[in-house]
């Protein structure tokens, strides 16, 4: 889609203004929507059923995809673009129309890409309404959630509004994918490369100001290295600017809006209550330039209790909030990843092979991203997205993601002459 290429940066830029996270990440974001609109078109050949041995003689089955009709495409404010060209190039590809209703907080955005996407398909001899949009907040989203007329709803947001979308969308027998909460964690084991897992943690838990559902939360390191890997992180810490998410210097830029700023607070309220040690950050900034902004410092916390269980290790704040426990066995710390609601992302930081192992298989990560020396935060088109569990078992972008927005239909054909009956059943007088 060249005019959404050639539009990048200046999107980008309006990605970084109406959203607020730097300018780098909002033109990668819409590079991403780039990238899967070329997956897609590549995709769009490739899209096959199967044919499948029948028992029976002169018989063939095959497994054939169609499209559904109408996909809904209801977006959070993070990433006010590229989740939607996740949905919706998939959604095409495999024939179908979009409806989408993004955040009430991100609409230029959403204007803005419709504008290009409708020009380009009315170009081509196609209606700009195979792509459409509806701005607005909670009455939107619930039409087009109730609605029979849409057959699949792809969803992302909290997990508590995910849970009431799951339940309207089945009640009515439509298709769901959810994509909720991430309390992801990262394993930093004795063996591990801490020249490439320090910068991995430091950008899981800073990037976007912690507002990825991929962003690290949780940081569970081996005894041995623990003193090393925190002297090491909190020198990264040290060295974050934070201000104008369009200047090529920040790093950091503001929350969305005040009311994360007061999730923020009441995250280090309770931390400090439970008697954690604030390593660093816990505080808005005092700079002038700032002070008025949604701008809060990245904290490291190292709490008392390690049981994840309690709300500061099970429940996702989405937040530059990163708190640290510290392990002796690697078993302890799968059960501590393993643990919480929810199942996104997770990652492991070491070099011996069985490790690895025991990290991807049946007894190693729940998660529907399982890392190896990879941070938990970003992941590319080509794969599969999403997680398991109270994330909501979703899947976008690549793999084979592109099969949930299709209906199946198992066709047997009998090119014979004779109408036998399957497992040799008889019913003849």
């Amino acid at each position: 889609m060249y005019p959404l290429r050639n539009a990048r940066d200046d999107l980008g830029a309006l990605v970084s203004l109406e959203m607020g996270k730097i300018r780098t990440e909002g033109v990668g974001e819409v590079q991403e929507f780039v990238d899967i609109c070329d997956y897609a078109v590549g995709l769009s050949r490739m899209m096959n059923g199967r044919v499948v041995a029948s028992e029976r003689p002169g018989h063939s089955i095959l497994e054939v995809p169609n499209p559904l009709g109408v996909v809904a495409v209801l977006s959070a404010f993070n990433f006010p673009v590229a989740v939607y060209g996740w949905n919706l190039a998939l959604s095409l590809a495999a024939g179908n129309a979009t409806i989408w209703k993004p955040s009430p907080t991100t609409p230029l955005c959403s204007i803005a890409v419709t504008r290009i996407i409708s020009r380009v398909f009315e170009e081509n001899g196609i209606s700009g309404a195979v792509a459409s949009l509806v701005t607005g907040g909670k009455e939107a989203g619930e039409a087009l959630v109730e609605s029979p007329s849409v057959e699949l709803v792809s969803f992302t947001g909290s997990e508590r509004v995910g849970r009431i979308v799951g339940q309207a969308v089945a009640s009515r027998f439509g298709k769901v994918i959810l994509e909720l909460g991430g309390n992801n964690a990262s394993i930093i084991m004795p063996d591990a490369d801490l020249s490439l897992a320090v910068p991995a943690v430091f950008f899981g838990a800073v990037g976007t100001a912690g507002q990825r559902c991929t962003s690290t939360r949780r940081l569970y390191l081996h005894r041995e290295v623990a003193d090393e890997f925190l002297t090491q992180l909190k020198t990264l810490y040290s060295s974050v600017v934070a201000g104008d998410p369009l200047s090529k210097d920040t790093l950091l830029g503001p929350l969305h809006t005040g009311s994360a700023c007061d999730v923020y607070g009441q995250a280090i309220e309770k931390l400090r209550s439970l008697g954690a040690d604030i390593i660093t950050g816990g505080e808005c900034y005092q700079r002038e330039e700032l002070r008025s902004g949604n701008f809060v410092k990245p904290t490291i916390s190292l709490p008392k209790s390690v049981n994840p269980k309690d709300d500061i290790w099970s429940t996702e704040i989405f937040a530059p909030i990163l708190n640290v426990a510290i392990f002796d066995e690697l078993e302890q710390a799968i059960e501590w990843n393993n643990a919480v609601p929810q199942g996104l992302s997770s990652s492991l930081w070491t070099r011996d092979v069985r490790n690895v192992g025991r990290w991807i298989g049946p007894s190693g990560s729940d998660a529907g991203i399982v890392n190896v020396n990879v941070g938990t935060s970003g992941a590319e088109i080509g794969a599969a997205f999403g997680g398991n569990k109270s994330t909501g078992w979703g899947r976008e972008s690549g793999g084979d993601a592109w099969k949930q927005y299709v209906r199946w239909s198992a066709c047997t054909i009998n090119y014979s002459n004779a109408a036998p009956l399957a497992q040799g059943v008889s019913f003849a007088s």
